[in-house]
């Protein structure tokens, strides 16, 4: 009989659509003219070329790259992929509401003037009450342990206004962030807040650490940053934020990433090697995961016990690095009483590496404790909405493959070898 590997317990369906589209990601001849079309449907005006109104495109389309990647385009839809990914194995899921408010050069160009009068009440209509609306929802089909992935850009001009000028957000913005976040710490979701640009990036950062003291108690993160470690700022950033929670009294949530804006955040801004980017995001995964203040975090001036300062903290590792997974794995394993730590990839990538943490962590028992969990939290993070509204996404996916060539062809492998190994069993031959 055929060795089982940690992709076994994918569906075959599943199996099939990740190799083809990660064969069409790590070619040089296939994926530019993939990228163009994407980048034309993602982007058009042109009723015909919306696979939301063109039923042949939808079904090409939601039949393979939107499976890939994305949860359904209804509840029923939803719950469907999810209970799939629970019965693989996955803890649970990082949710997020697909759709974007799309400006117009006009609009982009005068966001001020969605601070008051008349253009501030159809901002709120259009743009804030929907997203509110979208992002109630989303959080209302995630189960308690779950998290729900939160843009404040796609509420519209007035978040993209009180963010750059890094003011607090408007009345009927802030209702809709108080009613999502009232909501998801009463059905046990949490909330992550999503990085963006660095335009608007400060304003985040302090809309977010303003939400954590609201809904943040001093054991439980309702509400987690995102911190991005190709930014060189990002070990003080997340320096600051850490002595803020210890002096105030919250556990301060994390979401690590590598980072997702290279192509438009300043340069100078960015780590200038990706072994640089690396060595930072283990390096802050490291001292996140002993509760250690440590190379690079830097800890208050006058600290009487290192371990004793360091404030409580629940952390998601979003990495599709098998590398940084492992070493946070042993770290883990070392039995050392630290962070609770959730690991997370991106549907419809890495699954090689989150089918091997949901394999090695599946023996893990519940601390009796209470403490924490010895067994491995591994999350699955998607996008829920129509095929239409989902295409930006899609895209954005489809150019991170691009820039991540190498993952992808270790996917590619990984996939290849576990069809072959499925034919052979087949056949009765051993893998």
């Amino acid at each position: 009989m055929a060795k089982l590997t940690p992709l076994a317990v994918l569906p075959l369906a599943n199996v099939i659509r990740s190799l083809v589209t990660t064969t069409i990601s790590s070619s040089s001849f296939l994926l530019p003219p993939s990228l163009a079309i994407m980048s034309v449907l993602a982007n058009t005006t042109n009723p015909a070329l919306n696979p939301d109104r063109n039923p042949v495109m939808k079904y090409l389309l939601k039949k393979t790259f939107y499976a890939q990647f994305c949860a359904g385009e209804t509840p029923v839809e939803v719950r469907q992929t999810v209970e799939s990914l629970k019965k693989i194995g996955f803890t649970g899921v990082i949710l997020g509401y697909a759709k974007e408010v799309v400006l117009t050069d006009a609009q982009s160009r005068d966001l001020a003037s969605s601070a008051g009068g008349v253009a501030a009440e159809d901002c709120i209509r259009t743009e804030v009450n929907h997203w509110e609306a979208g992002t109630m929802e989303t959080v209302l089909l995630a189960s308690p342990g779950d998290f729900v992935a939160l843009k404040f850009t796609g509420a519209g001009r007035q978040a993209l206004y009180a963010l750059s000028s890094c003011v607090p957000p408007s009345e009927a913005l802030a209702a809709a962030i108080d009613n999502i976040c009232k909501l998801a710490a009463s059905r046990g979701v949490r909330l992550l807040f999503d990085a963006e640009q660095q335009a608007v990036q400060a304003g985040i950062d302090d809309w977010t650490l303003g939400y954590m003291r609201k809904y943040n108690t001093h054991d439980r993160a309702v509400v987690y940053g995102t911190y991005q470690a190709y930014l060189k700022a990002t070990p003080s950033t997340l320096s600051n934020h850490l002595s803020i929670a210890r002096d105030e009294g919250f556990a301060l949530g994390v979401k690590l990433v590598r980072g997702a804006y290279l192509g438009s955040d300043p340069r100078h801004l960015i780590h200038d090697t990706k072994a640089n980017t690396d060595a930072a995001y283990d390096g802050i995964a490291e001292a996140l995961l002993r509760r250690q203040w440590r190379t690079p975090l830097r800890g208050p001036k006058k600290m009487d016990g290192e371990k004793a300062l360091f404030p409580a903290v629940e952390l998601v590792l979003a990495s599709h690095n098998r590398d940084t997974v492992l070493r946070a794995r042993a770290i883990l394993e070392s039995g050392e009483r630290g962070t609770a730590v959730a690991f997370a990839q991106l549907q419809g990538m890495a699954d090689e590496v989150s089918c091997e943490l949901v394999a090695t962590g599946a023996a893990g028992e519940a601390d009796v404790s209470g403490i924490g969990l010895t067994k491995t939290q591994v999350y699955k993070y998607l996008v829920w909405g129509t095929t239409g509204e989902c295409m930006k996404y899609l895209l954005r996916r489809a150019q991170e493959n691009r820039d991540a060539v190498q993952r992808t062809r270790n996917g590619r492998d990984a996939m290849r070898a576990e069809l072959l190994r499925r034919v052979k069993g087949l056949f009765g031959f051993a893998g």
